[in-house]
């Protein structure tokens, strides 16, 4: 019986000529616990689907292939598709698709791929320099997906985590707890990865909601509030807002319409809970008086 992927990561990449390409963040994962608290955090059942984003040489793949339905896996390293159609070539439950996670039409691919799926999962470890854009449009989209399990930096997953009042708590946050319940897994060492990458990783889950966390009459005011609030995160609210979105009112305008949603103007974005975004948000949309 062969050994697992993660365990030859080595020397596969011997095999086949391989070096790495550090543009598109490559670090290959080598070990079997990170893997399965990967898998076991995504809550796979012999009905499920799983979309993989930049599957490498196919270390995780193997693990969802055993626990899945089906797995469709998206490289962009046009090297790579030959190690992974070799690896999987008897396993008819494991799809690779050539292509750039950006670009893809996740819509069309569900519809194709996994109409006899109970559920649709994206699972990844995803390259550091493409999180934030990767995980915008995986929940700005809406696609229908019950969970995302991705390891990422763990910088990055601590921001996305953070509750309110904490200083890694930012626009990244609201936006993944808005769309999504979020939680932490893991955190994953640097020195489980070929090669070695200069900062330590982390694991965690992403429950997509049914319902957004808060209602908003407008998504686009919304996170346009979110985003100016976080701007220049030490400027308070009355001065970020009235510098950005609410730049055609004035000072005192601005301050009333703060006031008027339970919001002090002298506090900081960090501060503020998604309900209080919310009520600047929808109380911005109304025409001055």
């Amino acid at each position: 019986m062969k050994k697992p992927i993660s365990l030859r990561t080595k020397q596969v990449l011997k095999e086949h000529g391989l070096a790495l390409k550090k543009s598109l963040g490559q670090n290959f994962l080598t070990d079997l616990n990170v893997l399965e608290n990967i898998v076991d955090a995504a809550q796979l059942t012999d009905q499920s689907g799983v979309i993989e984003i930049g599957p490498g040489i196919g270390a995780l793949t193997e693990r969802l292939a055993q626990q899945a339905k089906k797995v469709v896996a998206v490289e962009i390293d046009q090297r790579l598709l030959p190690v992974l159609k070799r690896h999987f070539e008897e396993d008819a439950n494991v799809t690779i698709l050539h292509g750039d996670a950006m670009q893809v039409d996740f819509h069309q691919l569900i519809t194709d791929q996994f109409a006899d799926c109970d559920k649709v999962h994206v699972v990844a470890n995803l390259p550091y320099y493409i999180t934030t854009p990767i995980l915008a449009r995986l929940l700005e989209e809406k696609y229908p997906l019950h969970n995302i399990v991705i390891m990422i930096q763990k910088e990055v997953a601590e921001r996305i985590v953070a509750n309110p009042g904490k200083k890694d708590f930012g626009a990244l946050s609201v936006l993944a707890q808005y769309y999504a319940d979020v939680s932490w897994v893991t955190k994953v060492p640097s020195h489980v990865f070929v090669p070695q990458p200069k900062v330590d990783s982390a694991v965690i889950r992403l429950d997509i909601r049914q319902e957004p966390a808060v209602m908003v009459e407008s998504e686009k005011r919304f996170f346009q509030i979110v985003r100016a609030s976080f701007a220049q995160r030490r400027k308070t609210l009355s001065n970020a807002l009235g510098s950005q979105v609410l730049q055609d009112r004035s000072k005192a305008e601005v301050n009333e319409l703060l006031l008027e949603a339970g919001v002090e103007p002298s506090r900081r974005g960090e501060t503020l809970t998604l309900e209080e975004f919310a009520k600047i948000a929808d109380l911005s949309l109304r025409s001055k008086t």
